[in-house]
């Protein structure tokens, strides 16, 4: 079936995009074909005067197939022939642009990427009037830049200091504002969009005519089949050249911002520059040129092709319930319990309130149940406040929050979510007390973040509808819930809880229980040997910063503050006591167990930890921090401790992996991005193997062991796959002359 269709009437050509088998129009080779082939077709009939270009579905184009974009990216194409196949769309671009014929675009919905630099590359713009109807440029957050003109059109459209903005961060731009900018011409009412274009090109297609017909032709400034670039004296709105202070102040400024937010890390915003400044100083073919090889050597690059792939292809995915039993008839969580309003419980009850759910929230007294419902009256507070609801449908969330002290008013829930502290008895004497009043259809949940699920399941009488949901704090801001199937979890209740995290709209992941199953488990590493690393004598700040310099969103001596010492120092003492000798203390266990019983510094909430915490004003690491861990004369490299930090996490993802507590290399990625904040740029933890290398990552562990001990000891699956080639994501060769990355 075609991806467009043709119509032609009234000396008007209508393209209209209505892409096959797919919910909004994505581009792909195949369309471009078809385009290109109408477009000649237009071109060759002189009884045609004007292209209109519009779409049949909701959406005008949502840019690139993903999928089909992830494709060429893991062919691990060369340079020269990422940029011999990534030319085409821009080619016809530039072919409608210059066909001379005029082109309007009707725009009735989102158009992103490669939907408005179709737009673009046409002579006149009619967008939908409609809130939904949101234009960008967000390539960048897939590693990529616009590479179909966007570069070079957008500034010469609105003027580089504009234009910068929107092509260094993504944003989508409601209707109103990109008329105010000068990406579209005019907006329309929805179902009058296609005819407000339609006549534009009439008008124009008589302008053009007179001009033709006219012994004194009309000025070039005047064709309307022309873009502004193509014409003569043309000149970029505020200027071009370096040396005009405008432009000039404006690239240091982006160039600054890029530093500060990217670290490095991340090679796309730097090629949009690159791009920007130097395309714009030469005539738009010779610009598009430069655009189209700087969008070559980010193809050819691995930040790309982990981006695209864990972000979106996988997370979407797992958006989609991937992981779901099949055959299983699809549930609705309508009442939810809830035991313990604390942080967790609070959050929890909050975003499922939001989500349409009478939530039961329970604790041990009223006042502290009250208390966990003045969180959501407080999120919601803040959320008229920005406009992002009403007062009357904030009301309407929180009537549907009710703070109990009574097991009773658990009665006729669907699910009960256990979210009380890590500590075994409790856990087992609410999940005793809720069974006792709930369904038995009902599914139980623990809220755990350490302590297995076959264990805590012994407190049940129904051990198939026992599973663990682990929320990641703050609720409302985290995207990702990780679900703990137990030994005796039936396929039903994992079917029952992904449902319930699919009503929440935010993403699953399925692991397989152990001690702090995947998350939990591989994040401790992370504090760990930071705090390893300042027992040693490795200087707080340069910890810190390496962590920050690695990727992650803050130093693990910082999250370990967040998160508590305190909470660390129980989840420990809990493995000591429930596996004997059997347990292996973490390298950061001294440093613990010193802050926690001798120094009393628990964390944030106790005041102070690693860092100090004044009641205005910044933090800061605490200065008797080297008092109580003297320096080394000689420091490690920021190079050596962002290895450590990095290596770690990933190694350990791996033993996660060997042990079956991960299924998949994808969910480890996603757990590991979503859930701790492992750098995106890598893809995730098993993505950054790939990147790297098997036998490269392994020959680093070995090098690691032997300077900071066995904890960085390759394990026989990693030496199998270094002496393999093998990788945990399908790939292909890389070419010829090129290497894989390095950190």
């Amino acid at each position: 079936m075609s991806n467009i269709r043709l119509e032609t009437g009234d000396g008007i050509a209508v393209i209209t995009l209505d892409v096959t088998g797919a919910a909004m129009n994505v581009l792909s080779p195949a369309v471009i074909r078809e385009m290109s082939d109408a477009l000649e077709c237009i071109v060759s009939r002189t009884d045609l005067h004007g292209i209109l270009i519009a779409s049949a579905k909701a959406v005008f184009a949502a840019g690139w197939d993903l999928t089909d974009l992830l494709g060429m990216l893991d062919a691990r194409l060369s340079a020269h022939e990422a940029l011999h196949r990534s030319r085409g769309y821009s080619q016809l671009l530039r072919r409608i642009e210059t066909c001379g014929k005029p082109v309007a675009t009707a725009i009735n919905g989102l158009a992103l990427g490669g939907g408005l630099e179709l737009a673009l590359a046409t002579h006149y713009r009619v967008l939908a009037d409609d809130p939904k109807a949101v234009v960008g440029l967000p390539e960048v957050k897939v590693g990529l830049l616009p590479g179909a003109g966007g570069t070079q059109r957008l500034p010469r459209l609105i003027g580089v200091e504009k234009a910068l903005p929107l092509l260094l961060e993504g944003k989508h731009i409601p209707p109103h504002q990109a008329l105010q900018l000068g990406i579209v011409n005019e907006l329309a009412a929805t179902a009058q969009v296609e005819e407000c274009a339609r006549q534009w090109l009439i008008q124009a297609a008589k302008t053009v005519a007179q001009s033709t017909k006219s012994s004194a032709h009309a000025h070039p400034l005047a064709l309307p089949s022309q873009a502004p670039w193509d014409r003569k004296g043309f000149r970029v709105p505020g200027g071009s050249s370096l040396l005009t202070p405008s432009v000039s102040t404006g690239l240091m400024a982006a160039a600054a911002s890029v530093t500060k937010n990217t670290l490095g890390n991340f090679p796309a915003p730097k090629a949009i520059l690159s791009a920007v400044f130097e395309g714009i100083q030469l005539p738009i073919d010779r610009g598009l040129a430069v655009e189209s090889k700087y969008f070559a050597k980010l193809i050819a690059s691995t930040t790309a092709r982990n981006l695209v792939r864990t972000m979106f292809v996988n997370k979407g995915r797992a958006d989609k319930l991937a992981r779901r039993p099949a055959d299983i008839p699809k549930t609705t969580v309508r009442k939810l319990g809830i035991i313990g309003a604390g942080m967790m419980g609070a959050g929890v009850a909050h975003a499922s309130a939001l989500a349409g759910m009478d939530c039961v929230l329970l604790d041990s007294s009223q006042e502290l149940a009250e208390r966990g419902k003045q969180h959501a009256v407080s999120l919601l507070a803040k959320d008229v406040e920005k406009g992002i609801t009403t007062r009357e449908q904030a009301d309407t969330v929180l009537a549907r929050i009710k703070p109990t002290i009574s097991y009773a008013d658990l009665s006729g829930s669907d699910l009960v979510i256990e979210a009380v502290f890590e500590q075994r008895e409790i856990k087992a004497l609410v999940t005793q007390q809720a069974e006792a009043a709930i369904p038995n259809t009902a599914v139980f949940a623990s809220n755990t973040s350490t302590l297995p699920i076959v264990g805590l399941a012994t407190a049940t009488n129904r051990p198939a509808q026992f599973i663990g949901i682990h929320f990641f704090s703050p609720v409302h801001r985290m995207p990702l819930v990780e679900i703990i199937v137990g030994k005796k979890t039936s396929q039903e209740t994992l079917a029952r809880a992904l449902d319930y995290v699919n009503q929440l709209r935010k993403t699953p992941i399925v692991v397989n229980d152990s001690r702090g199953f995947y998350t939990s488990r591989v994040f401790g590493t992370y504090c760990y040997e930071g705090q390893r690393m300042l027992e040693e004598g490795v200087a707080p700040a340069l910890i810190e910063n390496a962590g920050r310099f690695a990727g992650m969103p803050v130093g693990p001596l910082a999250v370990t503050d967040e998160v508590s010492l305190e909470l660390q120092y129980k989840v420990i003492k809990q493995s000591q006591a429930d596996l004997g000798a059997r347990y292996t203390d973490p390298v950061g266990w001294k440093v613990l167990r010193h802050f926690v019983e001798d120094l009393k510094r628990l964390g944030r909430k106790s005041g102070g930890g690693f860092y100090d915490y004044p009641e205005r004003g910044k933090k800061y690491l605490w200065p008797e921090l080297t008092r109580e861990y003297p320096l080394l004369a000689q420091q490690p490299t920021l190079g050596e401790v962002k290895m450590r930090l990095l290596y770690i996490q990933a190694l350990e993802t791996l033993r996660c992996f060997e042990e079956g507590v991960l299924s998949s290399a994808e969910e480890a990625d996603l757990g590991s991005v979503l859930g701790w904040g492992f750098p995106t740029f890598t893809g995730g933890t098993l993505s950054f193997i790939d990147s790297l290398g098997a036998a490269a990552f392994a020959e680093g562990c070995k090098r690691l062991a032997k300077a900071h001990g066995p904890r960085f000891k390759p394990t026989s699956s990693l030496i199998e796959r270094a002496r393999s080639g093998g990788s945990f994501h399908p790939r292909a060769p890389w070419p010829a002359g090129e290497t894989e990355g390095s950190v």
